[in-house]
């Protein structure tokens, strides 16, 4: 039976309209996907990219991010460059040895922005061992996990200390930690933000760990870098953009307050220890993130020489394949501009 030509009209209007009503949301969530790979877990150093998440950062700039965990730089890396992920955060270090020992591989993941200014590589060891500075690890027993980014950037660190004659164990960093501190071995190598306060969970006060952070002591790598595969980097130059402009923001966010962001990331996962994950945030920002080199430079951004020294220090310590190419692995046009990085006016809390 057919409708009256009126009530064909109703009926058409109302059809359309519902197909609208419906198509809104479905547009709205049709926002530019962003498959992103941190090189490590959920935890208080990843708030940089977590507190944009949880307030919406992203998606106010029309991206609809999800985050994967991960297991270290190197599994980071491949994870971008095979096409499983679009963008992650990895160490600039890993992210050069692959360039350099995979020249030809296609969509190579390209550094867009720098996290972390200054390295999180430190020795440490027990003042109890006599180890006060770089000069009294000559002839001393070292112990870390062979892939530990401290161990693998050693020589650097050894060059530039005149030390000679250490003898290494491998073995994985809760075990480097139970050989530490029953003298087993004089000192361990590990990030600042992490070896620290895992000692210290040990039962290791503060005040009895000696930490030599690399970048204290003659060594001027860059840590971790926001890096994109090729691919997207060519087909979403707009989406990198506004992800990098996102993460700043979340970033000055994170600094006005240290312990809001920290809960912020206990409301997403209550098994999250808050106050050992607000040590570590605490541990990154002082030791990686506002540091004097990021100042100069401005947050997120590199100088040539800076980096030509770091592409060359690599490619020697690491044994690479081909010399790295230090403008291959950084494109900075991607950047939000100077005066949106300036992460340093902000007042920090928490």
């Amino acid at each position: 039976m057919s409708l009256p030509s009126a009530s064909r009209r109703l009926a058409l209007r109302t059809c359309a309209a519902a197909v609208t009503a419906a198509a809104l949301p479905l547009a709205r969530a049709q926002n530019t996907p962003v498959r992103f790979q941190l090189d490590t877990r959920f935890d208080g150093p990843a708030a940089c990219f977590l507190v944009p998440a949880l307030k919406g950062f992203f998606k106010q700039e029309d991206l609809n991010v999800s985050f994967e965990p991960g297991s270290g730089a190197a599994a980071a890396i491949t994870r971008i460059a095979s096409g499983g992920q679009d963008m992650g955060c990895t160490d600039l270090a890993a992210l050069m040895e692959f360039h350099a020992n995979n020249p030809g591989a296609a969509n190579k993941p390209v550094a867009v922005m720098i996290v972390h200014s200054n390295t999180s590589a430190a020795v440490l060891a027990l003042k109890k061992s006599g180890i006060h500075g770089p000069a009294d690890l000559t002839g001393k027993r070292l112990c870390a996990p062979m892939t530990d980014a401290a161990r693998r950037a050693w020589p650097i660190f050894a060059h530039a200390n005149a030390i000679d004659g250490v003898a290494w164990s491998a073995a994985d960093a809760a075990q480097s930690d139970a050989l530490l501190m029953r003298g087993d071995v004089d000192a361990i190598t590990g990030s600042t933000y992490s070896a620290l306060p895992d000692l210290e969970a040990r039962g290791v006060r503060a005040d009895e760990v000696v930490l030599l952070p690399f970048a204290q002591y003659g060594v001027k790598l860059y840590g971790d870098a926001i890096v994109a595969g090729e691919d997207f980097l060519r087909k979403r130059p707009e989406a990198v953009k506004a992800l990098l402009r996102a993460f700043t923001r979340g970033t000055r966010e994170v600094i006005g307050d240290t312990r809001a962001a920290i809960a912020l990331l206990k409301a997403r996962d209550k098994r999250l220890d808050a106050e050992r994950e607000l040590r570590r945030l605490r541990l990154v920002l002082d030791f990686s993130v506002l540091t004097a080199d990021a100042r100069a430079e401005g947050f997120g951004a590199v100088t040539g020489p800076r980096l030509a020294l770091m592409a060359s220090q690599v490619s020697d310590a690491f044994g690479t394949r081909e010399r790295v190419n230090a403008n291959a692995v950084w494109n900075g046009s991607f950047l939000p501009g100077v005066a949106e990085r300036n992460i340093f006016a902000v007042a920090r809390r928490g």
